[in-house]
């Protein structure tokens, strides 16, 4: 439309006169943008199939060869799921539901009902990545959406058609309960499967525990608590938890070790009832180079030539268990001597934190005993504490994560438990 009104001179009278004229007029602009469609390149995975369910509708209106031509072109390259039923980019709240839909709109239009088995695994999948409330979890996101607080709603064209397509009533319940806020005429227009009565609603999974090994995560959900462990995916997060609204955006670690000890573990084992993370480091001292000088701008790049002496070792362990009323981690570091550590626990803007000293605006020290979070009626309890200094930006470390922060402290050796319970 802003295309149209670019071409039209001021003064010339009305735009259009007719719904002929308009569809006259967008026949024009259609046709130009899938020729383009039909031979241009994408910039990530989602567009493959974005391209195709654009390439499925116009070849609706305008039957042209080269639509189909070049659908085949891109699913030729298989959709792009794993053993978890997560696209490439992982994207829980943006991305998952764009492809979604459009493999949904390029299978009808399309006539490929293949296209609807991957839609299925990942919605399947969705349902045991939703927090009480209606959030998903989005640690696992290659995207924009990773780590920010968001909802299912753009998943609801796909819950709503695959849930009467399918006669899926956990599905159902889910699209019910998006349907007010994010359903759309266009769509309830086209698709009778929108409009259709759908399946009996059934109840949504709440008490499970379930991993996905592809993107390294384990989840728990009992009720209105819900954790998510991270197993060794290359993010510096150990695990995020929840009771209700009361919620905790991510725990980690980090010692002062050669500016490289923030805690991101390499290896993930099972351990009772949770899963014990390891890191080993080294921190050496490098001796002249022989018979060579070392320009200036050169010294990364000749390190490796060097002689390593005195070399430093660290090895940090976290062991996170369910129990009863939430998680207990463990954290053990031991190597070096008297190094300095901090543990950081994200908790969400709003959140009240009571029973921890204020350091700074947002920052608060868990000395000893145990803290509260809570959130209306929801709380989360935290301890004991300890907090032998207030080095809680230890070189090495991440930024802080935006939000309220609460730390413990301590040196090496250190061996330190932490129980985080759900209060009723």
């Amino acid at each position: 439309y802003l295309s149209l009104m670019k071409e039209h001179e001021p003064g010339e009278g009305k735009l259009f006169g007719s719904i002929g004229e308009i569809e006259a007029a967008l026949e024009g602009f259609l046709r130009r943008a899938g020729g383009a469609l039909a031979s241009g390149g994408v910039h990530t995975p989602n567009h493959r199939w974005v391209v195709c369910q654009a390439l499925a509708q116009l070849h609706e209106l305008y039957p042209d060869p080269r639509y189909p031509r070049r659908i085949d072109q891109w699913l030729a390259e298989g959709i792009d799921i794993d053993q978890d039923g997560q696209y490439d980019e992982r994207s829980t709240t943006i991305y998952n539901p764009v492809t979604n839909r459009a493999l949904i709109v390029t299978a009808v239009k399309q006539k490929r009902p293949e296209l609807f088995d991957p839609v299925r695994r990942n919605l399947d999948a969705l349902l045991y990545l939703l927090h009480p409330g209606g959030e998903v979890v989005t640690e696992i996101s290659r995207r924009q959406d990773q780590y920010l607080p968001g909802d299912a709603g753009r998943s609801w064209f796909a819950l709503r058609y695959m849930a009467a397509k399918d006669g899926n009533g956990q599905w159902m319940t889910l699209a019910r309960q998006l349907e007010e806020r994010f359903a759309t005429l266009p769509d309830v227009m086209e698709f009778a499967e929108l409009r259709a009565p759908g399946p009996t609603p059934a109840a949504l999974p709440e008490n499970y525990e379930r991993t996905f090994s592809a993107a390294r995560i384990h989840r728990i959900r009992r009720g209105r608590t819900s954790a998510t462990i991270l197993l060794a995916n290359g993010d510096s997060l150990l695990f995020t938890l929840r009771r209700g609204d009361a919620v905790i955006g991510g725990v980690r670690f980090a010692s002062a070790f050669f500016g490289k000890a923030q805690f991101v573990p390499t290896a993930a084992e099972r351990s009772g009832r949770g899963w014990r993370l390891s890191q080993d480091l080294e921190g050496p001292y490098f001796q002249p180079l022989e018979d060579r000088k070392v320009a200036a701008g050169e010294w990364e790049r000749v390190r490796p030539l060097r002689r390593q002496t005195e070399v430093a070792r660290l090895r940090q362990v976290a062991e996170i268990q369910e129990t009863q009323r939430g998680l207990r981690l463990r954290v053990q570091v031991e190597g070096a001597d008297r190094v300095p550590l901090a543990i950081e626990i994200n908790v969400r803007e709003g959140v009240r934190i009571e029973g921890a000293r204020p350091l700074s605006p947002g920052v608060f020290l868990l000395e000893q005993g145990v803290a509260t979070l809570r959130a209306g009626t929801d709380a989360i309890r935290i301890g004991p504490g300890a907090a032998p200094h207030q080095y809680v930006s230890v070189r090495g470390a991440l930024p802080r994560i935006p939000g309220q922060t609460l730390y413990l402290t301590g040196y090496t050796p250190f061996d330190h438990t932490i129980d985080f319970e759900a209060l009723a």
